[in-house]
């Protein structure tokens, strides 16, 4: 029987390199399948993985209907027999709906590839409904890391290496974005949007690797409530406690 299986996890866990992986994996064994995404790093009509693998694929856009573009691909002869679904966090929860329904109704398993939560750790409106309607929802076991190596939980979004917590939900930018301690004079400097992901005791301290950087170059001492023994000459462990030092 056909199945939606939701595939989630946090930025540079995988996601899209899996997509890529089951859909080989599906069609040399002589399933035919669409590939779907939205807003890829790529450009549009794309899913490309930071591995440096990349295909094309149908770009998915606030008026597409699935089950209107399954049902026009079979009555041109097109065989249809699995959907693969990037950046499946952008789609309308009607989107996802309408997923449930080619499964159901005519047996095109969907395997469906997303972020769950955004950069303040609420859900995405398309990630809930594959939450909701979803026969199985797997976190993928590939765990991406925190700058301070521990698990990374949460998604972040920076400015200029900056943790922020307000804007708009969907803003396009990268993990790979990397923004210099000396900033450009303000009149022509541009706000540089990237995304990070950290444990959720930095995520919660708002500490990015930007960050942690500009700290250990200055060699200050740090906050209380900022782990200061990741930093030689803080006074961690192993070390000689120096005046100010916290216990």
């Amino acid at each position: 029987m056909a199945e939606l299986i939701f595939f989630s996890g946090t930025m540079d866990c995988g996601k899209s390199t899996l997509a890529l992986q089951m859909d080989y994996n599906h069609r040399v064994r002589g399933r035919g399948g669409v590939r779907f995404s939205r807003n890829d790093r790529a450009g549009e009509s794309r899913i490309s993985s930071r591995l440096g693998l990349e295909t094309d694929a149908v770009e998915v856009f606030d008026s597409t209907d699935f089950w209107e573009e399954v049902m026009l691909r079979r009555t041109q002869g097109q065989r249809i027999d699995y959907l693969i679904c990037d950046e499946a966090q952008f789609y309308t929860p009607e989107q996802v709906e309408q997923l449930a329904k080619v499964v159901d109704e005519i047996d095109v398993d969907v395997f469906a590839f997303g972020i769950t939560a955004d950069f303040r750790t609420r859900l995405f409106p398309g990630s809930q409904r594959l939450i909701e309607l979803a026969d199985r929802v797997q976190v993928l076991q590939v765990e991406a890391l925190c700058w301070c190596g521990r698990r990374a939980t949460h998604n972040a979004r920076t400015v200029d290496g900056v943790m922020v917590t307000e804007g708009a939900q969907v803003v396009v930018g990268d993990v790979d974005m990397v923004v210099e301690a000396a900033a450009a004079p303000d009149a022509e400097h541009v706000p540089v949007v990237g995304y990070e992901t950290l444990c959720r005791r930095h995520f919660m301290r708002r500490v990015t690797a930007h960050g942690a950087n500009l700290m250990a170059q200055q060699d200050q001492l740090l906050p209380f409530d900022v782990d200061a023994c990741l930093w030689r000459g803080s006074g961690g462990p192993g070390e000689s406690r120096g005046p100010g030092s916290k216990a």
